[in-house]
């Protein structure tokens, strides 16, 4: 009988442990935010060697009474995976500090940084919508966005310069990334395409990267007029200002890089039903290039896969959007009258699926 009680006992601790991790998670994100905002990762990386915690403390713009407290904000960033500890000793101001690689993707002028999107991310007008998440499913709102801020995400993202400022920096350091990786493993996806229009491409990145490794290629920014104002073109590259739901200008190919998972499948049918009429214009066949979530395409570990679930329920919150299967896109393409497909899973959490008419 002792047995069974220590047995419901260790089940009740572990249940509330469970609950106390998920209760507590946000922890996670909200010290590496901490950390990033400090400059820790490159205080680090700037000392060129392991990095003593009494060295970190002494460059960090902090106020003297807060020095105890790197210590124990480090710690939890080592379970994290953000940083290493170099040393084991007793005294906690000789613990030395490295940099692991998730900390390396932070750096500032790492050309791939993703702190433009982590202060998109964590800032409190797209955090703020999660605690109106559960009044969100017994209102009429179309988003808990909307519920938290009396407009919708895209319309938000026109008038508030901040919030514009934040998204397409954003986007933009997601973009260097998946460009480089685009570029370099999928070239035969650019082969024979002479023209090619980056549908909500943002602020170019995508596309200058393209451009310039493939100079034979005419590249065209897509977006609406708050996003593209201001921004100069080249010969072979150049911005056009309109909606992606009215008309899209044609080319060989049409780039969607994270784009349909913001809207719901009635209006992705809009977008694409546009698209293929851009490739086909003027006797053309081309097709339309998507970069973008399938989320059972292929077996991934539990990290990632709870990553995709993270994405998915981030579109519920901000966009009517989704994050869908293999099955949700291929009924999707068909029923806009696509006649074949090809997925391509090289892009870790995302694929590049293209499309032809």
């Amino acid at each position: 009988m002792e047995s069974r009680n220590g047995e419901h006992t260790a089940k009740l601790l572990q249940a509330q442990t469970h609950i106390w991790n998920h209760i507590f998670s946000f922890v996670n994100s909200m010290s590496l935010k901490c950390a990033v905002d400090l400059g820790i990762p490159d205080v680090i990386h700037n000392y060129g060697q392991p990095m003593p915690l009494s060295d970190l403390i002494s460059s960090l713009p902090i106020h003297p009474s807060k020095r105890h407290c790197i210590y124990r904000l480090m710690r939890i960033l080592i379970n994290s995976g953000f940083f290493s500890q170099h040393n084991l000793t007793e005294n906690e101001l000789e613990v030395e500090y490295v940099l692991t690689d998730a900390s390396i993707l932070l750096l500032k002028n790492n050309p791939f940084s993703a702190t433009p999107f982590l202060h998109a991310m964590l800032d409190p007008i797209l955090t703020n919508p999660w605690n109106e998440f559960s009044n969100w499913f017994k209102n009429s709102d179309t988003t808990p966005f909307e519920t938290a801020h009396g407009i919708l995400f895209w319309d938000c993202a026109g008038r508030e310069p901040k919030l514009n400022h934040l998204f397409n920096d954003g986007m933009a350091s997601d973009a260097r990334l998946v460009s480089s990786l685009v570029i370099e493993k999928c070239k035969e996806v650019f082969a024979g395409v002479e023209s090619l229009v980056d549908v909500g491409g943002g602020t170019g990145t995508m596309a200058k990267a393209i451009a310039k490794s493939f100079p034979h290629l005419e590249c065209t920014v897509f977006d609406l007029p708050h996003v593209v104002a201001g921004w100069q073109g080249s010969e072979k590259l150049k911005y056009v200002e309109g909606d992606m739901f009215e008309a899209i200008p044609p080319a060989d190919a049409i780039m969607l890089k994270w784009i349909l998972h913001d809207w719901k499948d009635e209006e992705c049918v809009r977008i694409l039903k546009n698209c293929k009429e851009a490739i086909t214009r003027e006797g053309k066949k081309g097709k339309v290039i998507i970069i973008d979530t399938v989320m059972d395409v292929e077996k991934r570990d539990d990290e990632s896969m709870e990553t995709q679930l993270f994405l998915d329920m981030l579109m519920m919150v901000l966009t009517t959007g989704k994050e869908r299967n293999k099955k949700e896109w291929v009924n999707l393409i068909s029923s806009t009258g696509f006649s074949d497909y090809k997925i391509t899973p090289i892009l870790g959490l995302r694929s590049i699926i293209e499309i032809y008419p």
